[in-house]
């Protein structure tokens, strides 16, 4: 969550001031690792649980700030973006029925916030990794939720990188857009998992949720898809990694860290290494006004709070976290955070990746006596990366040998999970039911990406790719409140739409994309081809740089055909001798109901779409035939139904 009381440095000496106490913490965390202050039992396990806030078509809704006060619930918190909020779950002793109580304690504030909401009947809420329903408008300064850290962090990020941002994901298809700000990392929304480490185990227990992170994030991918497009099977990776990316392009090849990280190395011998190289590697970006003297604090033996420490972490987004905090009873513990995981696709599954992971972290060192010894650190990022970009299904270096990880997970990580928890005693119960989940969801391949991607190929020749992404929402949110696991759910369709308005659609939800374009210098012989290939009737025409300078129709070419024709003579006409020079635009935040309007209004049947003078898309009466079929489809089947 993070501390709210914060703000950027006024001038250098303030952020001086600040970077003392920042290594005062470092030296007073490392006296007390070495006296041995740290709470070593009972070990306790969390969980944070990011929620998106979607409107009754499943797209966002930036209401979370009257969400929050209608709620008026300590144990919730606003998050970046007004469309997203925070859940934090209370700790729980790890033993017992500690993952059943997780999902007890998760599903109690679903139903706290869908109660709230039952007054709000136009908001509900989902979990999932990316909205399938995000659109590239709902990423703009004004959906920051109006928090000092937040504008802070904007801020700081804007000084230290430029205003401008291109994002830049492979996949099936290809994102490549420029944003205004860092805010689209709003778009990821994770289940953060804590295990809480004692302090001679914390090396040996964060190399290995190192080691496994791999394998974890490949069972837990529920993020494919950005903007309409199919992307890694957990993009939010990369999304991450490059919305809150410092650094800049530079003649040299100087090695820089992204503040997104997985690592560059195993820790050798304690915590306080990662927190020096955090220190080292990144630039304070917040401060705040701090009266604690932690060396006075350890001299009197209290625990210090260790705030600069803290909100300096809170800005280095390692996907495995140390942290510090301070328990109940007053003493210090550490924990290792799990950022891995994505929200979804139910509590059910979220709650099974969990056990999943901290039966492995507790079992690990009794099947891997040093990882460091085993595996080369570059395998474990390397096998990292991979299940972020392919998910379930592809070959690890693991161990020394080249494994598939279905099989690793099989063979090797499933019963170390399930002796991870014996061994802390957890009721045989809930690890039967919760690694039967993972057993049963890496057999079938049928994680929260496949389910979304197997959706979206099915739904995409029914309707528009805005019907997509809302058919998709809808049935996540019907089978996340059954609390169904993912490998059981059937594939979305059009059904699972209430009600389907695409009068409220942005023109940039339902707009061509793909676009085929002229220069003005061209001949009309290759315009009326492109046209003959592509079954078109209209060709933008577009300077070097991407700017719309004119029109050409089909019906204008034709009529310059048959001139040329009668004239019996060969005129060395161009594009810029045809085309429509002023054609009549729209920007991609207009709805399709303006847009109809315009296009009945001037009886034309093609719209550039621009913004900023660039050509962003184009929509035809294509566009509306394909908007009209999927109504009455819809309609026809409600007939059928006797709805």
């Amino acid at each position: 969550m993070g501390d709210f009381s914060v703000r950027l440095a006024k001038n250098q000496d303030e952020l001086n001031t600040f970077t003392q106490f920042l290594l005062k913490d470092v030296q007073a965390l490392d006296r007390m690792l070495r006296e041995g202050w740290f709470e070593t039992d009972p070990i306790r396990i969390g969980a944070e649980q990011e929620m998106c806030l979607v409107d009754r078509h499943g797209k966002p809704s930036s209401t979370n700030l009257a969400v929050l006060e209608k709620l008026n619930n300590p144990n919730f918190t606003t998050e970046l973006a007004r469309f997203n909020v925070e859940a934090n779950m209370p700790p729980l002793e790890f033993k017992g029925t500690c993952f059943s109580d997780m999902e007890k304690s998760i599903n109690g504030f679903m139903d706290v916030l869908r109660t709230t909401l039952g007054d709000m009947p136009d908001i509900d809420v989902l979990l999932t990794g990316i909205l399938p329903t995000i659109r590239k408008f709902d990423i703009n300064m004004d959906n920051l939720t109006p928090v000092v850290r937040y504008f802070s962090l904007m801020e700081a990020i804007n000084n230290l990188r430029g205003d401008r941002y291109e994002l830049r994901i492979e996949g099936v298809d290809e994102l490549n857009v420029m944003l205004d700000s860092p805010l689209v990392e709003a778009c990821n929304t994770s289940f953060q998992v804590h295990l809480q480490i004692k302090p001679d185990d914390f090396t040996a227990k964060y190399n290995a949720a190192q080691a496994i992170a791999a394998p974890v994030l490949a069972l837990g991918t529920n993020s494919p898809m950005l903007f309409g497009k199919r992307l890694w099977s957990e993009t939010r990776i990369a999304l991450f990694r490059q919305s809150i990316d410092t650094r800049v392009a530079t003649e040299h090849l100087r090695e820089r860290s992204p503040r997104v990280m997985f690592g560059n190395k195993w820790v050798k011998n304690s915590l306080i290494e990662l927190y020096k190289e955090d220190i080292m590697r990144f630039r304070v970006i917040f401060m705040t006004d701090i009266e604690e003297d932690v060396m006075q604090c350890v001299e009197k033996g209290i625990t210090p709070k260790l705030r600069a420490l803290n909100i300096h972490n809170s800005t280095v987004y390692r996907w495995n976290r140390p942290c510090y905090g301070i328990s109940p009873n007053g003493k210090p513990h550490l924990r290792i955070e799990n950022r891995v995981l994505p929200a979804g696709p139910s509590v059910v599954d979220e709650v099974s990746n969990a056990a999943f992971w901290i039966g492995v972290m507790n079992g690990f060192e009794d099947a891997y006596k040093d990882v460091t010894k085993l595996m080369d650190f570059d395998d474990a990022k390397s096998n990292f990366l991979l299940a972020a970009r392919n998910g379930l299904g592809v070959r690890y270096n693991w161990m020394g040998k080249k494994i598939n990880d279905v099989e690793l997970i099989a063979k090797e990580l499933l019963p170390l999970a399930r002796h991870g928890l014996k061994k802390a005693n957890v009721n045989t119960e809930d690890i039967d039911k919760y690694l039967g989940i993972i057993e049963a969801r890496n057999e079938s391949g049928y994680t929260g990406a496949r389910w979304m991607l197997n959706s979206y190929a099915k739904l995409v020749k029914e309707t528009s790719k805005e019907g997509v992404g809302i058919a998709i929402a809808s049935a996540t949110m019907k089978y996340q409140k059954q609390n169904k696991p993912v490998h059981e759910w059937e594939l979305a369709s059009m059904d699972d739409i209430a009600e389907y308005e695409p009068s409220s659609m942005l023109v940039e939800e339902f707009m061509t994309t793909d676009l085929f374009t002229v220069n003005k210098d061209d001949l009309p012989d290759l315009s009326a081809d492109m046209m003959d290939w592509q079954k078109i009737r209209y060709l933008p025409v577009e300077d070097v740089k991407g700017n719309l300078v004119g029109l050409i129709s089909s019906r204008m070419l034709l009529r310059h055909f048959l001139s040329e024709h009668r004239q019996d003579t060969k005129n060395k006409q161009h594009i810029e001798d045809l085309m429509i020079k002023d054609p009549i635009t729209i920007p991609p935040q207009s709805t399709v109901s303006e847009a109809l309007e315009i296009m009945m209004k001037h009886q034309v049947g093609c719209l550039p779409v621009v913004h900023k003078g660039n050509l962003v898309g184009i929509i035809t009466e294509a566009n509306f035939l394909n908007i009209t079929s999927s109504l009455l489809k819809r309609l026809d089947r409600d007939r059928k139904k006797g709805l």
